[in-house]
């Protein structure tokens, strides 16, 4: 074995190692059969499958994992998130799209299809908060993100373009290539990776790769049917009780 296949077995092998896979796990992302033991001993070479498979997974460079480069993650994903498909009225205005859980399980697949669109609801909102911008409606499913947003409740999302345009800690619709979730996602300081946390602490924060964001909606409204006006007045009521029994208590002292 010479140092130059060395240096790229070590490397191969350190990349598993960082995302922290067993050799048959990472076998399992990099699609080829049973592990990868036999790579890690020299036995079987990197194919060009692999190497793919690296980069799309881990923005992994290929010339460094040949030894060629320092550079060892490159930047495939060029942050564009942009909506793929932006529907008008019969006025040519844009309109919001309404997308419900029954219809998120397709999204994705569909994300392109402007006749799949067009079986979808659409509505406009006559505000000035929605104007000059694409906005789109989702359908809120599970409790992950309790207690901000319900589930069944509706979302509208702001298109996002690119990935640098939204901060850190925003909550968003984030359509992936098999899903879409709502979640408020965190910037890392590897810029290839991006952090998706539910509000909902029973529920544990999991990592992606950037470039598995197919397009990105900034949650700025919700729309709400579950309204509790007893609710509110108990809470106001409570309050008020419990500022006058302080008031009390501070006159009693002053006495």
């Amino acid at each position: 074995m010479d140092n130059l296949t060395d240096q790229t077995i070590k490397r191969f092998k350190q990349i598993r190692e960082e995302n922290h896979y067993t050799q048959s796990d990472f076998a399992e992302v990099l699609q080829i059969k049973n592990s990868t033991a036999d790579i890690e001993r020299g036995k079987t070479k990197i194919s060009g499958k692999v190497v793919t498979r690296l980069l799309q997974e881990f923005s992994i460079n290929p010339l460094w994992l040949f030894g060629e480069s320092e550079q060892k993650n490159i930047e495939l994903h060029n942050g564009n998130v942009a909506p793929k498909v932006v529907t008008v009225n019969s006025e040519n205005n844009e309109n919001i799209i309404l997308v419900n859980v029954k219809a998120a399980a397709g999204y994705p697949h569909n994300v392109q299809d402007l006749d799949w669109y067009q079986q979808l609801p659409a509505f406009d909102i006559p505000l000035p908060e929605y104007r000059n911008a694409t906005y789109r409606g989702f359908q809120v499913e599970g409790d992950s993100m309790l207690p901000v947003l319900e589930p069944q409740e509706w979302v509208i999302g702001k298109a996002v373009n690119n990935l640098s345009e939204v901060n850190s800690n925003t909550i968003c619709v984030v359509v992936l290539e098999d899903s879409v979730v709502v979640k408020k996602i965190r910037k890392n300081e590897d810029a290839s990776v991006i952090t998706l946390i539910s509000l909902n602490s029973e529920y544990l924060p999991f990592n992606i790769n950037a470039h598995q964001i197919v397009e990105l909606w900034e949650v700025n409204s919700k729309l709400s049917f579950n309204i509790d006006a007893n609710s509110d007045m108990t809470s106001i009521k409570q309050l008020q009780e419990a500022m006058q029994a302080l008031t009390s208590e501070v006159r009693s002292l002053k006495n």
